[in-house]
This record gives structure tokens, sequence and C-alpha cells, in this order.
């Protein structure tokens, strides 16, 4: 899909462009979103450049993800998205600056690039030049990834209030369910913001950026802000893994405290079971075969056998 951001004008898609088909002057924001070959070529001839395909998208080089080419500045960052669902990814998303415009190739539908769309379509002050609508860009991923980590954040918080104010009857499943999908997203947000830090250096050195101190600073408090939280998402992790190790180790408690149960339970039946089995015996000369108190005698050594190790363990602090 190919979509168009004019300068004043609101967005609209390009369903099927043909050959021979011109880009409007005006054009700021072109939209690339899961574009076919024969997109990608009438944008590359429209604009002089050759833009980076999927798989080049995908490589974790720096020299293939961040360079200077023909005068345009191509930036490849890993975004977070479906952070709301079961399972969250993150794909990478290629911006390109050159001149006045601004290029995004994606395959993907984050959720911050939806909500700046709408709002540039309602203001069209917020992107004048392609520049603008990048730095804008950069401010709804951070912002979106803030969010995110500040809603994992919260479900850490329930996790380990979960943990340490869990009823005896409690399970441990939910928890680390949970707390497994806490690390998960959290790494992935974390990874995100460590290719967004290298791409915001990187695009301090474009030509567009360099020359204007407004974008400089902008970019400046962006770096800022990702540095932050990136430092948050550090902690996230630490106290995550923390948690981890608090309910591994309380399960460990647990599990030692039922075999320990079966451990004393054992003991104590086992002299009893030594005195029935003797006794149940079936030999004719038997010292106590015709004793007529030895049954009652056979259960009171039976209760002492069990009531003995039963006190041995309390005055060793075993239970």
């Amino acid at each position: 899909m190919l979509k168009l951001l004019r300068n004043g004008a609101p967005a609209f898609d390009v369903p099927s462009p043909q050959s021979g088909w011109h880009l409007p002057s005006d054009t700021v924001w072109i939209e690339l979103i899961e574009p076919t070959r024969a997109e990608e070529l009438l944008v590359e001839q429209a604009l002089g450049l050759l833009l980076p395909t999927r798989e080049e998208m995908a490589e974790i080089e720096a020299s293939s993800r961040l360079y200077q080419e023909d005068g345009a500045t191509f930036m490849t960052a890993t975004i977070l998205h479906n952070a709301d669902e079961d399972e969250p990814s993150s794909s990478p998303v290629t911006f390109v600056l050159t001149g006045e415009r601004l290029v995004t190739i994606r395959y993907i539908e984050p959720r911050a690039f939806t909500i700046f769309a709408a709002q540039a379509e309602r203001q069209a002050s917020l992107c004048p030049t392609g520049t603008h609508a990048f730095l804008g860009l950069l401010d709804a991923v951070v912002d979106r990834t803030a969010d995110i980590l500040e809603r994992t954040s919260g479900e850490v918080e329930a996790s380990s209030r979960s943990i340490f104010k869990r009823p005896r009857e409690g399970g441990f499943e939910q928890i680390l369910t949970r707390l497994g999908r806490s690390q998960s997203l959290n790494a992935k947000a974390r990874d995100s913001l460590v290719s967004l830090a290298r791409l915001i250096s990187f695009a301090s050195l474009s030509e567009q950026i360099e020359t204007d101190r407004d974008h400089r600073d902008h970019l400046k408090s962006l770096q800022r802000d990702v540095q932050s939280l990136t430092d948050h998402s550090s902690y996230l992790s630490s106290n995550i893994t923390f948690l981890l190790d608090a309910a591994l180790g309380l399960i460990n408690i647990e599990q030692n405290a039922i075999i320990k149960i079966f451990s004393v339970a054992a003991v104590v039946f086992l002299p009893p079971t030594l005195v029935a089995s003797i006794y149940g015996m079936n030999f004719e000369q038997m010292p106590e075969l015709k004793f007529v108190h030895g049954y009652p005698m056979a259960l009171i050594i039976m209760v002492i056998s069990a009531v003995v190790p039963l006190w041995w363990f309390r005055k060793k602090g075993w239970l």
C-alpha cells in the first residue's frame, strides 16, 4: 500500500499506481505499507533513490541499517508492536530522509504510526516538512514505548503482591505466566529502545537536522527520553528476575514442606507397621500367641512406637 501526506492537504491512498505516475510536488511523507515491488519501483523512480528491501531491513549490521546514499539518510529501527496481544513482537521499520520528504517502509501496523498519521491528517501544521514528520513519528514511538513500560511496571507490581501476599492454597502457575509475559514484553521494548538510540544518534548527522537548531534540540530531547526509558527497562528486568527467583524459592519451600510431611508420616508409621507385621505372622510357636492380653499389648506398643518419633522430631525442632 502506498499512502501520501501532502503539505496542507489530507492524506490519501494511491491504490494501484501505474507507470508514468508522478509524485505530487507538495508531498512531505510517503508511507509504504507492505509495498509491492511495483510500488517500490515507482517511488524509487520518483525520488531517484534505491530503497532497501525487506531482507535488507532485517539485517542487524549497523552499516546495513544506518547509512547515507545519494544525499538521503537511510535509518532502520526495530519497533515494538502487538504489545496488547499475548505474543508481542518487534519488526524493522525504515525511515528515509531525502530533501524535504520522509519515506517510511514498514510491514507491520504499530499503533504509534496510526495515532500520529491520524493527528497529521487533522493538523496539517504538524508536518510542514518530512523532517517534522520524522521527529513527530519518533515522538509517537517513544511515547508508545513509555506507555508499554509503564503498564508492564504495573503488572510486575501486581505480580509482586501476588507472590508475597499469596494465600497458602494459591497456585504459582498464573503468577509465573504473567511474569514471563512481562519479561518478554520488557525485553522487546528494551531492544527497540536500543535500536532507536542508535537511529537517533545517526539521525543527528543528517543534513536536514544538522543545519536546524530546533531539530537538533528536539533530537537531543528524544535521546534523553530514550536513555531514561532504557534505564527504566533495565530496572524492570532486574525486578522481574528477582520476582522469578522469589517465586521459585517459595515453590521449593512449599515442596520441601510437603516432602517433610510425607517423610515424617513414613517414619512415624514405620515402627507400628513393623510391630503389626511381627504379630501378623502365622507361626505356631509364638510366645504371645495364646497370651490373653497380647492384642492390647500390641496396640500399646504400636502407639508408643508412633508417638516417640513425633516427640523426638519436635524436640529437635524438625516439625
